[in-house]
């Protein structure tokens, strides 16, 4: 039978509730340990009693009577564990990124706090010893909680994604049911320090296991430490073990090569316990297989307690031999210097939250392998702990991080003064953040609430050997409670490097770290921060955030990895972030999206910035994720001459484990193959580069159209995550240089002479099968038929014109804070056209339109001269050449320049020879390669961003042809080259949607999105790149559209009629 003895009272310290004392944040909890998780072990996840109020005050008293209740009673109802109950039906999801979604006065919290009770019953398997030590274990309970087991209040914990272990043998009736119950707190105390860019999401939403050990003689601990000799040849394993015994005991240690290595005994040990339980051992090894991202080799290690000759207790870890320093100022892993190329990832699940199940989270890993990503930030809190043997396994750097941040302080310090954010960065922080700081972080009696965070991930993950890095949390400020985390860091694992962005100066951190700088800044610090007068530094820099994956982006990918190549000091960084984070929600009017901030009513929120991710809300790629394979991919390969150069980028291996095809293609009206075949690598060597031979058969060959060389490297073998023939590394080179003609054959062909008709404000043009429709009243043509097939339609919300000039598109995520609101301030959103003049000359051979208008918004003075001159070949082929002057206090940029075209809808198959498959912008395009590509629907093209917003444009395109399922339709291709200004690209760009700009616009989820009953065309001559500036620096400024005198012009002409 259970004990009756009692518990804790329900408040530490008499009148103050335990979720609103800083000092209070684990009660009765056992000492933290490594995740481990015996087979005696009962997982308690599934189905809860779940009860649901308002206030803790209104929450239901456990009412344990030795028997489970006959019914649940009034006002429960039943939940999932692991899970959120704001995602089950009570209460809603909130989000908010900087700003606390309560008052602000810590440490209490509101009187209306959602209060959450579970309830279930358990029995302890018959076949467990009786005399085990039993332990209820919590992985993951936010933000706080009570526990009792059989009525007996039990403990209190909180730090939600922290682990908390109780001793419940006393209270558990061995031969019966038993009852666990939990009250759940939605604020706490702790809120104040968990304010981490996320939803807010309560509930238990880890594992919840009941566990047995051995009770008299029992395995507490282990922790393997890793080192390796000045030469980084031979590897030492040192382990210190903590044990419970109750009579003499020995440990032993036995190193085991994998069962898939053999499974070989390496080296074992064994020693006896000292008077304090542990002990400390010792095995050295001659050339181990050492682990790194790249060559991740890994060991068993045998634990075992012996009592005499009998085995009480054994565990398995896994370990690798690797050794992390800083050495010549810079984090190196077995002596080399590391080059991070990493994402930060937050625990999300579109349908269930941070309760993220184990596959999903390998897919994840997968996927980032896969991409060339090489680390880890697991932002901003330990993450599940099954991650980190995954990581361990697969390969990555890993910064495993604190449930640690409090950047709420901000805006209740910087919102009261009225400080505009547009003030400079370091200004705003001069002024906010030491008042900031003074709330939680440089707070004396936070400190033992600070340290239990770093205690709680040091204790659980010390034994993996994917962590080379600490991290002290995220933007919490700075202040004397870090360096109290930093002490205890390096005093129980001095093995490893600790990290914190929020140290300005370095002080208790082993790099510096940055957030968002831009890269001319970032080579500056480079130079500067920390460098003494010789140019001597003993701290490296890493970017723990940059290059912000918010919707169409990021941008600037290739220019930082270029600074990160120039100068060893910068190591890298880690993009933010791995994956929006959407929840899927289904409203009751049949629309169906992935929902952010606000889409729930939760007020204060922050909107769509938690849709900031390189995949979806359901972890697919997006083009961003593609655009970073391509740039930080492992081997850079040029052409020189007849050779192809490559240059291994990996820090530890060569590039044996890669085979290198080529294929050379021409490309006309589709791609021909003309070579292929194998390249013979040699040795190539960690950062050294190599010659291959391009093979004579490729450079022998002739032809009238583009030649172009594509080099791909693929795994030789599967790996871990890849499989056989996955592509690692690709380029792409232009083996001909003969340019191809733009010239359509319509143009010269025999055909007969025109008519012109006048027909009130219309002119009419025919001949020899096609008709177009000028509107001499406003300057435009409206219709263009060819053997009666409609190719043209009349705009209407462009007073009728079918073609029409443009320089606005829907904005990005990225053009939202700054450019946005900067060019609908000169309306370049809001162009009007005024016609001044209009003249028609015709020839047995042509017709030739040529319009002068004003192009201009209303309200403002300034505009563009726009020259337009349309020329019509009667047997179907139309000229539109342009030429722009602006005037005027006009704006220094525009999103774009070109032509807005309105197609029938029926012309919806799309081919196009340049830049795909996939869509591509100035500072967005390395992950296109020139091919001729082509799509059964334009929606096809359309890239599905969950704020609907400017996607699916093509660069560098030679010719793009629109058109019915039968081939009928439209092509339209760069005219001659002496139309072409210098500063616009007649490799043009190309664009085709049924989603109007203003609906794009307008829309907030793509279920918004109303289609046009046409095809929308777009034909650009300059468009601008993306940038990053939802958090970061904007469009290079050479990437942005100038206002300035442009030429450019289109041909169009009919197919298939």
């Amino acid at each position: 039978m259970a004990s009756t003895q009692r518990g804790i009272p329900i408040q530490q310290v008499d009148g103050t509730l335990d979720y609103c004392n800083e000092e209070v944040f684990r009660r009765n909890t056992l000492p933290p340990r490594s995740y481990y998780i015996p087979e005696t072990a009962l997982l308690l996840n599934g189905q809860w009693d779940f009860h649901y109020d308002s206030t803790p005050l209104e929450a239901p008293e456990t009412a344990w009577a030795g028997e489970p209740a006959a019914s649940p009673g009034e006002d429960w109802t039943t939940i999932q564990v692991p899970g959120h109950w704001q995602l089950q039906g009570h209460g809603i999801p909130h989000y908010t990124n900087v700003q606390f979604p309560i008052p602000v006065c810590p440490p209490f919290v509101p009187t209306e706090n959602p209060t959450g009770t579970y309830r279930r019953t358990f029995h302890v398997p018959l076949s467990w010893d009786s005399t085990s030590q039993l332990r209820l274990r919590f992985d993951g309970v936010d933000s706080a909680y009570h526990v009792w087991v059989n009525g007996v209040l039990l403990g209190y914990a909180q730090g939600p994604r922290n682990p908390s272990e109780y001793d419940i043998s006393p209270y558990v009736d061995r031969s019966g049911p038993n009852e666990v119950y939990v009250r759940v707190y939605q604020w706490s105390d702790g809120t104040y320090i968990e304010d981490q860019d996320q939803w807010w999401l309560s509930g238990i939403f880890r594992d919840v296991n009941l566990i047995a050990f051995p009770a008299e003689n029992r395995l507490e601990d282990w922790f393997l430490r890793a080192d390796l000799d000045s030469k980084y040849e031979t590897g030492t394993l040192d382990a210190t073990v903590s044990v419970t015994a109750s009579t003499p005991a020995t440990v032993r240690v036995v190193l085991h090569e994998l069962s898939k290595n053999g499974g070989g005994v390496v080296s074992v040990t064994e020693g006896t316990l000292s008077a304090d339980g542990k002990v400390d051992l010792s095995l050295s090894i001659d050339s181990p297989r050492k682990w790194t991202a790249e060559t991740p080799n890994l060991y068993d290690v045998e634990i075992s307690l012996l009592v005499g000759e009998t085995t009480v207790q054994k565990v398995t870890q896994r370990f690798g031999f690797r050794k992390v320093e800083l050495k010549d100022g810079l984090i190196s892993v077995n002596g080399k210097a590391l080059k991070f190329s990493g994402v930060n990832r937050h625990e999300h699940h579109p349908l269930f939250g941070r309760a993220v199940p184990l596959d999903f989270i390998k897919k994840d890993l997968l996927l980032m392998k896969s991409h060339n990503i090489n680390a880890l930030r697991c932002s901003h809190y330990p993450s599940h702990p099954k991650l980190f043997d995954l990581a361990d396994e697969l390969g990555l750097w890993v910064i495993d991080e604190a449930d640690l941040e409090c950047h709420g302080f901000y805006d209740a310090v910087a919102r009261p003064q009225d400080i505009p954010e547009e003030m400079d960065y370091e200004e705003r922080k001069k002024m906010t953040f030491p008042k900031a700081a003074k709330y939680t972080s440089d707070n004396p009696s936070w400190k033992a609430a600070y340290l239990d965070r770093m205690v709680q991930m040091v204790q659980r993950d010390k034994n993996h050997t994917s962590i080379i890095i600490w991290s002290l949390g995220n933007e919490a400020f700075y202040g004397q409670n870090h360096k109290t985390m930093y002490d205890y860091a390096k005093e129980v694992d001095p093995g490893r490097l600790v990290h914190y962005e929020g140290d300005p100066h370095a002080e208790s951190a082993d790099m510096y770290s940055f957030m968002y700088p831009s890269v001319e800044d970032l080579i500056k610090l480079a130079k500067t921060e920390g460098v003494e007068a010789d140019g001597s530094f003993t701290k490296p820099i890493i970017l723990c955030e940059y290059a912000h994956a918010m919707g169409n982006g990021p941008g600037w990918l290739e220019d930082y990895e270029e600074a990160f190549r120039t100068y060893p000091r910068l190591q890298g960084g880690f993009i933010w972030e791995w994956a929006n984070h959407g929840l899927w929600k289904e409203n009751p009017d049949g629309k169906s999206f992935y929902a952010y901030g606000g889409d729930f009513g939760d007020t204060p929120n922050d909107g769509a910035f938690v849709l900031d991710g390189l995949l979806y809300s359901n972890h697919k790629p997006t083009p961003g994720l593609v655009e970073l394979k391509k740039v930080i991919q492992p081997v850079k390969v040029s052409v020189e001459g007849g050779y192809i150069i490559l240059l291994n980028l990996h820090g530890f291996i060569g590039l044996d484990h890669l085979v290198a095809t080529y294929r050379v293609e021409d490309f006309g009206e589709s791609a021909s193959l003309l070579d292929s075949g194998v390249l013979e690598l040699p040795s190539i060597a960690p950062g050294t580069s190599a010659k291959v031979t391009l093979p004579s058969s490729a450079l022998s060959i002739k032809s009238e159209k583009e030649v172009y060389l594509t080099v791909s490297l693929s795994l030789r073998d599967p790996k871990s995550w890849g499989n056989a023939g996955h592509e690692v590394a690709w380029f792409q080179h232009k083996l001909s240089g003969y340019e191809p003609s733009l010239a359509s054959t319509a143009l010269t062909r025999v055909s007969s002479p025109f008519q012109c008709e006048q027909a009130g404000a219309k002119t009419i043009i025919k001949g020899s099968g096609s008709s177009f429709v000028f509107d001499n009243a406003r300057g435009h043509l409206t219709n263009w038929k060819a053997g009666n097939v409609s190719l043209l339609e009349s705009d209407l919300a462009a007073n009728g014109a079918a073609i029409s000039l443009s320089f606005w598109r829907p904005p990005t995520d990225n053009d939202r804070a700054l450019a946005l609101p900067y060019w609908q301030r000169f309306g370049v959103d809001a162009m009007t056209s005024q016609l001044r003049s209009s003249s028609i000359t015709s020839t047995p051979k042509k017709v030739q339109i040529t319009t002068t208008a004003f192009l201009t918004p209303p309200i403002l003075a300034w505009g563009f001269l726009a020259t337009t001159t349309y020329t019509i070949c009667p047997l179907g082929a139309l000229t539109i050449a342009v030429t722009l002057k602006p005037s005027g206090y006009a704006p220094q940029d525009v999103p774009r320049v070109g032509l807005n075209i309105r197609l029938p809808r029926r012309l919806n198959a799309v081919k196009w020879h340049g830049l795909g498959p996939g869509e591509s912008y100035p500072d967005k395009r390395a992950a296109q390669r020139v091919g001729v590509w082509a799509v059964d629907s334009v929606a096809d093209l359309q890239t599905p961003y969950e704020v609907p917003q400017e996607n699916a444009n093509r660069m560098a395109t030679r010719w793009v042809t629109l058109a019915e399922p039968h081939g009928r339709g439209l092509r339209a291709i760069a005219g001659d080259a002496a139309s072409w200004s210098a500063n616009c690209d007649r490799a043009f760009s190309f664009a085709a949607s049924h989603h109007s700009a203003a609906t794009i616009h307008a829309a907030a989820h793509p279920c918004d999105l109303a289609e046009e009953d046409a095809t929308l065309l777009r034909l650009d001559a300059k468009v601008a790149g993306v940038g990053t500036a939802a958090c970061g620096p904007g469009v290079r400024e050479d990437l942005k559209v100038k206002v300035e005198e442009m030429a450019f012009s289109f041909v169009l002409e009919a197919v298939g009629v």
